[in-house]
């Protein structure tokens, strides 16, 4: 939606001119909800869409469960290069699908779900704890997909899950 794009891009400008300070979007819990929300209703909007025809070429998702005791063990470094990697690839899959899906409804939410996944993906890439740049070198798991609708079920789960806890972690250090 447009007020969210325009929310996100305002923040990644606020963003550029002080690095040091993200603490729009992590501080204030109702934005990721806001996030979490618009990723199930994009979910809910593609299942609507009539006659999705079933990807020629499948997408290649990331795995986006995870054990959350895992995952507070690992480093907020480590959570956003993992989280770099998982939206690499739903960027990726987007792109390869809108290529395939000509119906306007399906490409409609593909183009949506491709904005707000690359907006997380140049956001991620602003905050660095360590020397050096993101690299797109990663292996993160993953499967191939047929369905255009799996790729809105790996976004919203990747949003609610992954990204929701690692706000919610740098949160206990940015928003004291």
């Amino acid at each position: 939606s447009s007020p969210g794009l325009l929310l996100l891009t305002s923040f990644l400008l606020h963003v550029k001119e002080d690095r040091a300070s993200p603490t729009r979007l992590v501080c204030d819990n109702r934005l990721i909800q806001k996030y979490i929300m618009e990723a199930k209703d994009m979910e809910k909007r593609v299942g609507q869409c009539q006659a999705l025809p079933a990807l020629s070429c499948p997408a290649v998702l990331p795995l986006v469960d995870f054990s959350l005791q895992q995952w507070k063990s690992k480093s907020n470094e480590t959570k956003r290069r993992e989280i770099l990697c998982d939206l690499a690839l739903l960027v990726g899959a987007a792109t390869g699908a809108q290529g395939q899906v000509s119906e306007e409804c399906g490409a409609k939410q593909l183009n949506q779900l491709y904005r707000h996944a690359n907006s997380f993906f140049l956001l991620l890439q602003t905050f660095s704890w360590e020397a050096g740049h993101w690299e797109s070198s990663c292996s993160p798991h993953s499967m191939e997909q047929t369905h255009i609708t799996s790729i809105f079920l790996t976004y919203r789960q990747l949003v609610q899950g992954k990204l929701r806890f690692f706000f919610h972690d740098l949160a206990k250090v940015l928003c004291k």
